[in-house]
């Protein structure tokens, strides 16, 4: 069970998330790079290696080529998608708690909290789909050396001229499938290990700098676990060509594991868990941090 001495403010929480947004873009766009050129890297021929060998391989690689800049590639698009994707993602995790309490001094339970990360997860796809079309599409237009988009902006505008706004939300319904069940997922860890972590006594608010860097970074690993094989699958739809799978994300998942096994479904693990844990511990640091200072600046908001 969680304290929560302070009444819960949807509106604190939008702000203090979008602070915890660009912590979490700077802390981890470069393995998010990495993570996509990884997933997408062609198939090798008989007796080609791989593109990239490996999580390290791909980071030395882009390094050597395209240096420091080459691994912040893309990081406007989710910098200006992110900031009020995570407002949103935290605002609707409070509203979902504020919803479920019949009176503001009433503890939720852990089911109660995975029902408003997911909520959350509803939230933010609204707003995620399209940005992560954008951000995979020039990512690995990077890769391959194939010049289509300028930017962006450039990309939204020829997706729109090409397939209306059907191409610019192609892949919401994998992106739903991603992001409620590990925003639940997401949100119950953090409350959960933030509760074990607070000595007996304390308030969960009084949480050393450490513990909190810990139980985000954890509720990050978690909340990849469960979101790695519908990213994998979500990656291949939105990058490939037009019509290539009439059926959707059925087509795709038929295709990954005859092709390439059951594992392939978890393309890119390491990339994605080393990216977690920083990105989400700087991420929740940042939001108590904002939180800490709006609940000081505007007690009653």
């Amino acid at each position: 069970m969680s304290k929560q001495p302070q009444p819960i403010s949807p509106m604190k929480n939008f702000f203090a998330g979008g602070f915890g947004g660009v912590c979490l873009v700077f802390a981890g766009h470069p393995l998010d790079t990495i993570k996509v050129r990884l997933q997408t890297q062609p198939k090798p021929g008989p007796g080609e290696s791989p593109l990239y060998r490996g999580t390290f391989d791909c980071f030395k690689r882009t390094l050597a080529k395209e240096g420091v800049r080459g691994l912040y590639k893309g990081m406007a698009a989710p910098i200006i998608g992110v900031t009020p994707m995570f407002a949103v993602c935290f605002f609707g995790f409070g509203l979902g708690k504020k919803l479920q309490q019949k009176t503001p001094d009433d503890i939720l339970t852990y089911p109660q909290l995975f029902a408003a990360g997911m909520l959350s997860g509803v939230f933010t796809t609204a707003i995620m789909a399209p940005g992560e079309r954008i951000k995979c599409l020039l990512q690995i237009q990077a890769a391959s050396g194939h010049v289509k988009y300028a930017g962006p902006m450039d990309c939204a505008k020829q997706l729109y001229r090409e397939n209306g706004i059907r191409g610019i939300y192609k892949g919401t319904a994998l992106t739903l499938m991603r992001d409620v069940p590990a925003s639940g997922m997401y949100f119950m860890t953090y409350e959960w290990l933030k509760n074990a972590l607070t000595p007996e006594g304390k308030s969960p608010t009084e949480l050393s700098i450490p513990s909190i860097l810990f139980a985000g970074g954890m509720a990050g690993i978690f909340n990849w676990a469960v979101a790695i094989p519908p990213d994998v699958l979500k990656s291949r739809f939105q990058t490939a060509p037009e019509g290539k799978y009439p059926n959707g994300f059925r087509d795709v998942l038929r295709e990954l594991i005859r092709e390439e096994g059951v594992a392939s479904l978890y393309k890119g693990f390491n990339a994605v868990m080393l990216r977690a844990f920083p990105a989400n511990a700087a991420c929740f640091l940042g939001f108590e941090v904002a939180m800490k200072f709006l609940n000081w600046v505007a007690p009653n908001l």
